[in-house]
Formats: C-alpha cells, structure tokens, sequence
C-alpha cells in the first residue's frame, strides 16, 4: 500500500456526478495533497467545501492539469475529448467517465469489481463504462465465471438524474403541474436530435439518446458494445431496450440471460451473494427484492427475483437495481482512483 498523496482534478465538479466525486474523495478520505475543482465558465467561482475548506471552481482549460496526478472527467463527452489528451500530456491519469473513450482499443473500460486487472494496461485514460451497463455486468460477472453466458436480453427502468440535474427539475415540476390540474409542458426529455419531447411524469419513454441507424438508441448500443469489452468475450449476444421512468435516482434493470451450462438454482443466488459490491436482496415470500427507492444513496448493486425461465432450462431471469450516480458513476470512478493510488510506486 502506498503512502503517497495525490494532486486531484475533478472536472464537471459543479454536476450532480462531480459532486458526487468529490464527496466520496473526501467522506472515503483519498489520499489527497491538493485538489482543483473544474468546470465550465457558467460555475467558475462557486465555492466547494472539501476537507474543512471552501475551494472556488476554476475554469477548466487545457493548462489545467499540470501538476495534477488523477483528473477524473464528469462534464460530457465533448469537455473529455477536448480536455483528457491535455491532462495526460501534463502527466495525470484521466478516468473519464463519459462515453468519449470507451471503445477506444487504447483506454481500458474498468468495473472494479469485474476486470479491475485492466487498469494497469492504460496509456493514460481509463473509462468508467454507462451506468446501465455497470451495474449488470457486476451482476453478471460471477455467473460468467463460473457457466458461460451466450445471450443476455435486458430491458432498463432508468432514472431522470441519469439526465442531469436539468431532467430531475423537469420530473418535479412536471409532477407538480399534473396534481395541479395543469399542462406537463415537456422541454427537455427525451435528449435527441428531434425537437420533440415527451412528458416523463406519470409516463415511461422508450428512448434514451439518439437513434441509431439500426433502430436501436445510442444507450442500447452502449450495453451492447460495453459488456461485450468488459467481459473480453465478444460472442456474447446482448440485446437492449432502455427506458427513462420517473424515479429520481436508482436504474432498475430486468434481465434475462442464457447460461452455457446448466446450473443449480440454489447455487446462483450464493454466487451472488458472496459476488464483490453486490447485495442479494431475494425473499419473495416476504416481498422483500431489489427497489429503486432503497438502492438509492447506496454503493452496491442489489440483485433479487432470481428465478429460472420456464422454456430454457439455462435461462435466468433477474431483477437488478443501483444506484445510477453512485456505483453507474461516482462511485465507479472512485473505486478506480483508489487502485491506482493503491498501487502507485
């Protein structure tokens, strides 16, 4: 274990993940020797209170990070693809946590508790993987090892903060209007290149991010893509449909995957239960599973109504919740400084 301290960057620290960041760097007390917190010119000289003092917001510019060691990136994709190069020519690792890097060959996409092997061969950028995608291959990862997976079919129930803070605002007033007898008036959801929008209180939209050419949403995609890296198994089958709900916080996901071998039912849920970051919450008698409201503010993932399909004597069906901000963002890309600190010479 190192002893060393770090100089730290966070950018986009002003956002409902950067501020997220920073409360785990200090509640989970990283080995800090001095912080920057950065962002766009809209929050420069906001106030962040971190280990006892009020540390102002600087803009962030690609002469931001000299000095620094670790910037973790939570401010968009077009922030990282600008910004990250630079912060590695000034020596830091980047763990980014937006889509930029993901499937590029040269940058490692780390669930911890999954592949955490992974970080060693970065080249300067590590990608912390979509939220979605995070939670279910934590979930995943230990039936993997241990049968084989062919085919996963998984269908989504994603918060609004996965949006930002702007769709949490829309949820609420929206929610507001409605029990007032008023007009939703949509203005920001779904995000996608149309000028359409849809109301998301009291409504569940089958879309989230673009369309792709092939039918399916850029967040589909994402899953795809993403599980088949982490996982360093691109035969896997994955299928996604992904939904935005009116919850807050908490992404819940049903999943259904194909097993390579057949398995003991039993046998399932104590892998689960001993798996790293996940929590198995299965007591249907008692109705006691994974919900979204209890996930949240949490930094496992929970894992319940684990039961067989009725037509694949390999197939499994599960119901998976996390919290999207925490272990789908924040949390993950923590985890990860806190490997690299671990390690450091």
């Amino acid at each position: 274990m190192s002893n060393r301290k770090f100089n730290v960057a966070v950018v986009g620290a002003t956002g409902a993940v950067g501020e997220q960041i920073v409360n785990l760097l200090e509640k989970r007390d990283f080995p800090v020797d001095k912080v920057k917190f950065l962002s766009s010119p809209r929050s420069a000289g906001t106030l962040i209170s971190f280990k006892g003092q009020q540390i102002p917001v600087e803009i962030a510019t690609p002469d931001s990070f000299e000095g620094i060691d670790i910037a973790l990136f939570s401010a968009g994709g077009d922030v990282s693809k600008e910004l990250a190069p630079h912060a590695v020519r000034h020596g830091a690792v980047c763990i980014d946590n937006t889509n930029a890097f993901r499937m590029e060959p040269t940058a490692p996409l780390v669930v911890p508790e999954v592949n955490s092997d992974k970080i060693a061969e970065h080249q300067g950028i590590i990608a912390n993987p979509n939220c979605s995608t995070i939670q279910m291959v934590a979930a995943l990862k230990p039936l993997y090892d241990k049968y084989g997976i062919s085919r996963i079919i998984v269908s989504t129930y994603q918060a609004v903060s996965g949006a930002g803070s702007r769709a949490i605002d829309e949820l609420n007033r929206q929610s507001a209007a409605i029990l007032n007898g008023e007009d939703a008036q949509p203005d920001l959801l779904p995000v996608g290149s149309l000028p359409v929008k849809h109301q998301i209180a009291f409504n569940a939209i089958p879309q989230i991010d673009k369309f792709q050419d092939n039918g399916y949403t850029l967040e589909e995609m994402k899953m795809v893509r993403e599980t088949k890296k982490i996982l360093g198994d691109e035969s896997v089958e994955v299928t996604a449909t992904c939904v935005r709900i009116p919850v807050v916080y908490g992404h819940s996901e049903s999943v259904y995957v194909e097993l390579k071998e057949d398995y003991d039912l039993e046998e399932i849920r104590n892998l689960l239960a001993s798996a790293p970051g996940v929590t198995l919450v299965d007591d249907p008698a008692a109705q006691l599973y994974p919900l979204a409201s209890e996930a949240a503010g949490k930094p496992d993932v929970f894992v319940g109504r684990v039961r067989r399909d009725l037509g694949n004597s390999r197939g499994l069906n599960l119901w998976v919740v996390s919290d999207n901000l925490l272990k789908g963002a924040a949390w993950n890309a923590v985890q990860i400084a806190e490997i690299i600190a671990a390690n450091a010479e």
